[in-house]
Order: C-alpha cells, then structure tokens, then sequence
C-alpha cells in the first residue's frame, strides 16, 4: 500500500481539505497505515500535479478542498483489482525468535511474555476503537470495521502465541538446545559464568 491510494481512496468517498484527510486519517487509517500532516500535503500537492486530484473549492486563509478526477479514481480501481499487495516481509520480532537460544530460557521467556503484553495492549487499542466509533454506513465506516476485526483477530492471536511460545522455551527440548548452543561459546558471552540452564 502507498500514501497515494490511501489519499486517492478518502477522496473517492467525498472531497475534503489536507486537515480533513488527516481527521479522517487519525480516525481510520492511522493504524494499517499512519501518515504525518506533512505527508498528506505533500502527497496532495503530487496527486494534483499527476492530475489525479484537483482543486475543487478555495475557501478563506487558502483553504483548499480537493476531489478525485476520473483519473485518480481509474488508478485508485487498478490499484484496488490488478495490483497484488505486498504484505509484511519483515518481522523484527519473529526473526528474533529464531535465535532466542543463545540467551538463557528466563531472558527467552521473559521476551515473549513481553510480546504477548505488547499484543494484549493493541488489542485493548482496537477495543476501544470499536466501542467509541459510531459505525454508519459509509464507505469508510463499513469498510474501516471490517478491516479492525482483523487488528483484534491477529492481535488476540498474537497473544496466544507469544504466552504458548514462552512456555515451549521453558521446556527440557528447548533448554537442552539453548544449552547447546551457548557451550558453543563456553567462557564467552553466551552463558553467564557459573551457572547452567537449569540454574537460570
């Protein structure tokens, strides 16, 4: 997803001024896909110029109000149908499980405990976005409401996940390969000095 069509795709539902994208922003898009003031306006004034937008109204102290063309909307449709989403390609925090052997099974479990806390809080967040929204029946809402069941699906099992996983690390398989792995480096930075898996 790019700035452009999260832009293009608010001003297919209604025109709007750069501070009523960012309202509209604040309030639906910002947690698939968060944008400063400076990027909206910016985004705005390049959507002009490429002639997917335009100027619709002026109003006082330079107030501007912008509406999709028949070009954008025909770039926002082939964005929307032909264009295959990237997705996520990168995950910091998973990657980092792949390598929680090399500390010891409480600093592992006490990373994914973590993991789960964090997820429990953007679950909390998406709560509270449900139950203070006021669904109606426009395009946004509509949409916008079925793309927050899946912020609370993934994150509830994001939490699932992170409190199973931080019990796996604490079991004998888990601990004999951290162990492994950290004899690997005896006397170095894998194991703190006298003690063993089983002590820490």
């Amino acid at each position: 997803m790019s700035l452009r069509h999260a832009v293009l795709g608010l001003l297919a539902e209604a025109p709007a001024s750069g501070y009523d994208l960012m309202k509209l922003f604040n309030a639906s898009l910002a947690n698939a896909w968060p944008a400063t003031q400076s990027q909206v306006y910016g985004e705005l004034s390049k959507l002009t110029t490429a002639g997917l937008v335009e100027v619709a109204a002026q109003g006082p102290r330079g107030r501007k109000e912008y509406a999709i063309t028949d070009d954008g909307l025909a770039e926002l449709r082939h964005w929307l149908t032909e264009v295959e989403p990237s997705g996520p390609q990168r995950h910091d925090g998973l990657l980092r499980v792949f390598f929680l052997g090399i500390v010891t099974p409480l600093e592992a479990r006490t990373f994914l405990l973590h993991q789960a806390e964090a997820a429990a809080r953007s679950h909390a967040a998406y709560e509270q976005i449900d139950e203070t929204n006021r669904w109606d029946e426009e395009m946004i809402s509509v949409y916008g409401r079925i793309a927050l069941e899946y912020g609370l699906r993934m994150t509830a099992a994001q939490e699932e996940w992170a409190r199973w996983a931080a019990e796996e690390v604490s079991g004998a398989k888990a601990r004999k390969a951290s162990e492994l792995a950290r004899k690997q480096h005896a006397g170095g930075r894998g194991a703190k000095p006298g003690t063993t898996a089983e002590e820490e």
